[in-house]
């Protein structure tokens, strides 16, 4: 196996290795180590079928079915992440986040395999949140450290449902109108590993909506500005896909963008998702 980073900050390269053949206790234990320093791993010219997908997602975590996104028929732990040539509405993941951080207990990472790609873009941003913490200046992290940031997964509730107009009409079917996605969830705005205690920025610009003892008013600026900070391009990596292409990645430590720039062509993937230490383990120690 080697490994080659894609950037300085994020990102691997992984090859010499084929993903569709069992995994040795021993490469498991290797591929968990290269992502919790990696935090995004690629892995090129796969091509990966469900089993063997899902085999390589049991590597990180236990596989687990993806809330509010309808699966595929044959396996509800399998998501078809399709956008159709001829669908010009907007893209799934469209803006930068962190995946479902609005329920009890988030996702620790996916698994994403790509079946068929468009002749140019379709490109995914990874941003390294941990450095993120690392870089904010003394006073933000005086104020963050400690506090939770408050969650709601306004897009698939009641109380905050979008215009049926406004919604997506593509390929990839939600679930909206569940109360419990208005409820506001109490999350860490800093994690702490529970294994390495590694600490990594946690606020979704897209759930969250304001920071605990504080008001939506008095947070929005600060949820803007930090944003801004956790999506700096020396933070970032972009990821080419190309045919065969399978991703895993940290979802208590990254966020990531959808590009929509490629209008006209068809492009689809699977993607699998594995569960974690409870999101409680995260929180640091007293």
């Amino acid at each position: 196996m080697q490994e080659d980073p894609i950037t300085g900050t994020i990102g691997a390269e992984i090859s010499g290795i084929d993903l569709k053949g069992p995994i040795s206790d021993d490469l498991a234990a290797t591929l968990r180590d290269a992502l919790s320093r990696r935090l995004v791993l690629v892995f090129r010219g796969q091509h990966l079928d469900i089993a063997a997908q899902k085999r390589l997602t049991g590597v990180f975590g236990t596989p687990v079915q993806l809330p509010y996104i309808v699966p595929t028929d044959d396996d509800p732990q399998v998501v078809r992440v399709l956008k159709e040539a001829d669908d010009h509405s907007g893209t799934f993941g469209g803006d930068w986040h962190s995946d479902m951080s609005f329920v009890a207990e988030p996702p620790a990472g996916s698994v994403l395999n790509a079946l068929e790609l468009p002749p140019y873009g379709g490109d995914t941003l990874f941003a390294n949140q941990v450095l993120a913490w690392d870089h904010l200046s003394p006073g933000l992290r005086e104020l963050l450290d400690g506090r939770d940031a408050i969650h709601v997964g306004k897009p698939y509730g009641v109380k905050w449902a979008p215009p049926a107009e406004t919604q997506s009409k593509g390929a990839i079917k939600m679930t909206r109108l569940d109360p419990e996605a208005d409820r506001e969830r109490f999350h860490p705005a800093v994690l702490t590993d529970p294994a390495t205690g590694r600490r990594s920025l946690y606020l979704n610009p897209i759930y969250v909506t304001r920071l605990d003892g504080m008001t939506e008013a008095e947070s929005r600026p600060l949820i803007d500005a930090l944003r801004t900070h956790a999506t700096r391009p020396e933070f970032c990596m972009r990821l080419r896909w190309t045919p065969g292409t399978v991703v895993v990645w940290d979802n208590f430590a990254t966020l990531h963008y959808a590009v929509n720039d490629y209008a006209g062509h068809r492009r689809e993937l699977l993607r699998t998702t594995f569960a974690g230490r409870p999101i409680a383990d995260w929180r640091a120690a007293a």
